[in-house]
């Protein structure tokens, strides 16, 4: 049979298919509800790491430097911590696609990345830990599906 062929057809009803792609497209479309809840616990993670004194890859601080240890009259034996104001304005922004999570505090920074000019080491406490990133998955993950 030269140039005989047979032609199958097949339909596929896709309307649910296209309902639940399109519900998607909406939920992405403004991501401030998954991100309220990605900011507040990556806000207690972080809280955490003042009590633990640990950075996000779970390494100790760099203790006090003796002389400022000494210096110290309030919470000497704590570091970051002398009134918690850095801790107390630790905050999250989340917009339709982005969250920041950080403080309005300058010295903040000086803290987090360090200032070899003033002899002080960095003492990471914004970050992800493997923790805070399993928990991100897992809260995306059950927002997609839900």
């Amino acid at each position: 049979m030269a140039g005989a062929s047979d032609v199958i057809s097949v339909e596929i009803d896709d309307r649910e298919i296209r309902a639940g792609l399109r519900a998607l497209e909406d939920r992405l479309g403004d991501l401030r509800p998954v991100f309220r809840d990605i900011g507040e616990a990556l806000l207690n993670s972080t809280r955490e790491r003042f009590n633990t004194q640990t950075a996000p890859d779970g390494s100790p601080w760099a203790p006090l430097s003796p002389d400022y240890k000494k210096r110290k009259k309030k919470h000497s034996d704590l570091i970051l911590t002398l009134n918690g104001y850095l801790r107390g304005t630790l905050n999250y922004r989340a917009t339709r696609d982005e969250l920041r999570v950080g403080t309005p505090m300058i010295y903040g920074a000086a803290h987090q990345f360090g200032r070899p000019d003033i002899n002080l080491p960095d003492r990471p406490f914004l970050g992800l830990s493997d923790d805070d990133t399993e928990m991100i998955l897992d809260t995306l993950e059950s927002w997609l599906l839900a």
